[in-house]
C-alpha cells in the first residue's frame, strides 16, 4: 500500500480496501496492546492518581483500610478477583490514551483516500486540536471530581453510617465521567469543522447562541450527576466559552470565503448579464482547482 497514491487508493478495489482495513485495525490494536502493557506495568500509579479525589476528603469515613494511600479508606476491593480485573480495566484504559495517536492517525489514513484535499487538510487541523481540548476537559474534570464525590458521599448529612466505594464501580464513574468532559469540550470544535466544510454557518450559530447556551446549562446538570450550581457551572461556562470562541472562528472564516468570492471574475453582476472570458493563456503552474479557489 505504501507505493500507492491517494487516486490510486481511492479506486481500490473491494479486497484491496478491506486487506487495508485489516492491516490498519492490526497496527491500532498493536499500539493499544504496547499502551496496556505500559498501563499494566503502572497500574498502581494510576490507581492512587485516580483514587486520590475521593481518598482525600475530609469527613468521610469508609470500611476499608486506612492506608497512607487512602486515608479514610472509602475505596475497597470486593472479592479474591477484584484487583485483577481492575488492574486489567486499568490497563486498558491507559492502552487506549497512549495508543490514541496510532489508532487515530490509522482511522484518518484509512478514510483520507476518499476525502477532498481541504478535507483531508481540515481532518488534520480537526485531531490536532481535538487531542489538547480533550485532555482539558479531563482535567477539568479530575480538579472538579473532588467536589461532585464530596456532595455524593455527604448527601444525608450526619447519619454516622460508613462509606463503601467498590473500587471497580469508582474507576468505571470516574473514567466516564472524565470522558463526558472530554467529549463535551470537543464539541464546539465540530461546529468549526462543520463551518470550514460549508455546512453550518456562523449567521446560523449566532442566531439561536441563546437555545445552545440553555442546551449546555441542561447537559451540564444532566452530566454532572451532584446537579448543585457549581458542578453544572463548572462544566457549562467552559463548553459556553468554546462555543462563542467557535462562532468567532466560523465569522472570520465566512468573511474570508465572502471576499475570495467576491474577487472571482463576475462576482457582482446579475443573473442576467453575461461575464467577459479571460482567454489569455496562463503557465501550468499558476492554475488552481475550483476546490482551492472556494
Amino acid at each position: 500500500m505504501a507505493g500507492r497514491s491517494a487516486d490510486d487508493a481511492a479506486r481500490m478495489p473491494l479486497v484491496e480496501h478491506i486487506r487495508e482495513l485489516r492491516n490498519r485495525v492490526i497496527k491500532a490494536a498493536l499500539a493499544i496492546l504496547v499502551g496496556a502493557i505500559i498501563g499494566f506495568i503502572f497500574r498502581s500509579h494510576v490507581l492512587h492518581a485516580l483514587e486520590t479525589p475521593v481518598c482525600d476528603i475530609k469527613g468521610v469515613t469508609g470500611v476499608g483500610k486506612q492506608t497512607k494511600q487512602c486515608p479514610n479508606g472509602a475505596i475497597v476491593f470486593q472479592g479474591p478477583t477484584a484487583q485483577v480485573s481492575l488492574s486489567f480495566k486499568i490497563a486498558m484504559y491507559v492502552g487506549i490514551v497512549i495508543g490514541s495517536p496510532v489508532w487515530l492517525y490509522q482511522v484518518w489514513a484509512f478514510l483520507a483516500p476518499g476525502l477532498y484535499k481541504k478535507e483531508k487538510r481540515y481532518s488534520l487541523s480537526f485531531i490536532a486540536a481535538a487531542v489538547p481540548l480533550f485532555c482539558a476537559g479531563v482535567v477539568v474534570c479530575y480538579f472538579l471530581f473532588p467536589v461532585i464525590m464530596q456532595v455524593l458521599l455527604s448527601f444525608l448529612g450526619g447519619t454516622g453510617g460508613s462509606t463503601l466505594l467498590d473500587a471497580s464501580q469508582y474507576m468505571t464513574f470516574i473514567l466516564q465521567m472524565m470522558t463526558v468532559f472530554g467529549v463535551s469540550f470537543v464539541l464546539p470544535l465540530v461546529l468549526v469543522l462543520f463551518n470550514f466544510l460549508g455546512i453550518l454557518s456562523s449567521k446560523a450559530m449566532r442566531k439561536y447562541w441563546r437555545v445552545i447556551v440553555l442546551v449546555i446549562f441542561v447537559f451540564g446538570a444532566i452530566a454532572v450527576p451532584t446537579g448543585d450550581p457549581f458542578g453544572m457551572s463548572a462544566l457549562a461556562i467552559p463548553i459556553c466559552i468554546l462555543y462563542f470562541a467557535a462562532v468567532g472562528i466560523a465569522e472570520l472564516n465566512d468573511r474570508r470565503r465572502a471576499r475570495r468570492k467576491a474577487s472571482m471574475p463576475g462576482a457582482n453582476l446579475s443573473p442576467d448579464e453575461a461575464t467577459d472570458l479571460d482567454l489569455t493563456p496562463a503557465p501550468i503552474e499558476d492554475s488552481q482547482s475550483l476546490e482551492d479557489i472556494l
